[in-house]
């Protein structure tokens, strides 16, 4: 048994490696010709020589056959086995060898690249375990859970899928969905999700989500398509090689005798600049300048808790000229909370705080379970009252407290002429928020201001794209006051309020056909349309299904700080890319130059020329770190 698993490890390090290995081998018995060629028979040399060309070559000679075969069309694979069996034909076994090998060892860096990132999504997949313990102890395969299921977790273990926490209390490591690396504290009623780490005491979960639909699951797929994706400078390359494979052949084959009869130069030096020329005309750096970097890119965004769906939305990133944002949820934290009171000169705070917790934990509505938080922070160590509490319907509260009448709610509730004479306290702006009135007996005697407030990382991340001197735009379904104010707090230079789903889709149009290159934030159902309308649509991590869907980009865990890396990445990816462009365009141009003129060799082409695929395969690598 042992031997069959040795055995099948050694298969898949040799799958895993094979490339690199062929490569060195090739490389050695390259070198071993070279120390021993004064010392052994030619027939011999040779025969290293062809065993450099066979173990190097196979791997890239396959592929190139393959591909030919499937596509109908010559690629770069078999133009540079061509040129190498051209080079040994005419008596340069050794460059055609070496050729041969730098050849390999460029197309096993770029295997290695692409392995790197199967290595990772291998990796990110073997986050989410494999089973799941159900309430009886039961160990299961999380295959089988369903919607409904309560399981235990255990201090220490991975999550198995998303749920929603119905005991327990812990904190928990959300550094495989978000890249955040500060523990999450998690209560009953939270969400918690496959794949995070739980690192309190044990936990019951409820199933929420079947396993094949979790958010970690869904990353995994849009890693997996983000992978297949291609961008469009990468589509422009892949066009272009197969033209310009058939332009090189065809001025090889008329180099092969043109020049001897033009400028006299004998058949042996024709035919050998016609193999050098074919070697160093192939588009092997230009090719390798774009899909290292871009594959690496996807990683690095990944790795930071951003997912981009293709190479052609991290491209276009970098071309933006403006960021528009919804505001619930993307800006703000989704919740209202009190950010401001007033409370009438006599009145026991902690008493009032107390009646306040009484009352509004007879409701579930948001601005009640704002109320009450902030009542549970400002009671003290009171006891929670009895009363039997009415509901008048989107109005407020009422409810008799020792023989006190209290109303909870708003102006309309309260008595507005009254309401509207209390508010005077705070300034016109400051009362640009909702309005919750208590009204003892028939006095009102204190108005709690609550609006949904802006998350940290969205200011922040708001001067980040304001420095890089993109336009910041609102777009909101919320009253004029209430927008203005948000957009003041967060430092958005344009907002537009009141906006129905359609409107934001109309605005994104006009901006489009303006030239502006824009892309859309939001993080709900009625985000949908107007990040399908943008040039590049960004869902938030948490937000709604449909969100997550049509967007290009998802910034896991509504950070919007993420946006600004995911900007940064895009600069960085393209000025890799054109860096490897123009490098690799300007070493074809002077090795072409140098053999019409018969400055270079076959060798110094090879090394020129494969020297130069390995150079920007090199610099793409470089997108696998930092931003």
């Amino acid at each position: 048994m042992t031997g069959t698993n040795s055995s099948g490890t050694f298969l898949l390090y040799l799958k895993i490696h094979g490339e690199i290995i062929a490569a060195a081998i090739s490389g050695i018995l390259i070198l071993t010709a070279w120390i021993l060629s004064g010392h052994i028979s030619h027939a011999l040399w040779i025969t290293l020589l062809i065993a450099a060309f066979l173990i190097g070559g196979f791997a890239k000679a396959k592929e190139g056959i393959t591909e030919t075969y499937k596509t109908k069309k010559l690629n770069v694979e078999l133009l540079m086995i061509i040129a190498a069996i051209g080079a040994a034909s005419i008596g340069y076994w050794a460059e055609g060898a070496i050729l041969i090998f730098i050849f390999s060892l460029s197309g096993a860096l770029e295997s290695y690249t692409e392995n790197k990132n199967k290595n990772e999504l291998k990796s990110l997949m073997k986050l989410q375990p494999e089973t799941a313990t159900l309430l009886n102890g039961e160990i299961i395969s999380i295959s089988e859970l369903k919607p409904g299921d309560c399981i235990t977790v255990k201090s220490g273990e991975r999550i198995p899928a998303d749920g929603i926490i119905v005991k327990g209390d812990t904190t928990v490591d959300e550094s495989a969905l978000s890249g955040e690396s500060i523990p999450i504290t998690k209560t009953v009623s939270d969400e918690a999700y496959a794949g995070t780490v739980n690192l309190g005491s044990s936990l019951q979960i409820e199933i929420n989500t079947l396993p094949t639909e979790t958010m970690f699951q869904k990353i995994i797929e849009l890693v997996q398509d983000a992978h297949e994706e291609r961008s469009p400078s990468q589509q422009f390359i892949e066009k272009f090689e197969g033209v310009y494979v058939n332009v090189v052949l065809v001025t090889v084959a008329v180099m092969m005798f043109l020049p001897h009869f033009l400028f006299g130069w004998s058949w042996t030096d024709t035919i050998y600049r016609a193999m050098i020329l074919l070697v160093v005309a192939s588009p092997c750096a230009l090719v390798a300048s774009i899909i290292p970097a871009t594959l690496s890119a996807i990683s690095n965004g990944a790795r930071q808790g951003i997912l981009f769906k293709g190479g052609v939305y991290v491209e276009s990133l970098a071309k933006l000229d403006a960021v528009a944002f919804d505001k619930t949820g993307t800006l703000t934290k989704g919740e209202p909370a009190v950010v401001d009171y007033f409370i009438k000169q006599g009145e026991n705070s902690e008493s009032l705080a107390n009646v306040i917790y009484t009352m509004e934990s007879e409701s579930i509505h948001p601005l009640a379970q704002a109320m009450k938080q902030w009542a549970s922070v400002s009671r003290g160590g009171l006891r929670e009252l009895s009363a039997a509490v009415k509901h008048h319907n989107g109005k407020g509260l009422s409810a008799e407290l020792d023989g006190v009448s209290w109303w909870i709610g708003n102006a309309e509730l309260v008595g507005k002429q009254d309401a509207d004479q209390f508010l005077q306290v705070f300034t016109p702006q400051e009362q640009a928020t909702t309005n919750i009135f208590v009204r003892k007996d028939a006095e009102i005697i204190a108005v709690f201001l609550l609006k949904d407030t802006l998350r940290q990382d969205a200011v922040e991340a708001i001067q980040e794209l304001n420095k890089l001197g993109l336009r910041t735009i609102m777009l909101t379904g919320d009253n004029q006051a209430t927008a203005a104010s948000i957009a003041q707090e967060a430092g958005i230079t344009e907002f537009h309020a009141n906006c129905l789903p359609e409107d934001k889709v109309n605005y994104l149009k006009q901006l489009r056909a303006h030239n502006q290159q824009t892309a859309m934030i939001g993080d709900g159902v009625n985000d949908a349309p107007a990040l399908a309308t943008a040039n590049i649509g960004v869902a938030m991590g948490a937000g709604s299904d449909i969100a997550l869907e049509t967007a290009n980009v998802v910034l896991m865990k509504n950070n919007l700080a993420k946006m600004v890396n995911a900007i940064r990445i895009s600069k960085k990816m393209n000025a890799i890319v054109k860096q490897n462009i123009i490098f690799s365009l300007a070493v074809i141009a002077i090795l072409i130059a140098s053999n019409f003129l018969q400055i270079i060799n076959m060798p110094l082409g090879v090394i020129g020329h494969e020297g130069s695929t390995i150079l920007v395969i090199l610099n793409g690598l470089r997108m696998l770190k930092g931003e």
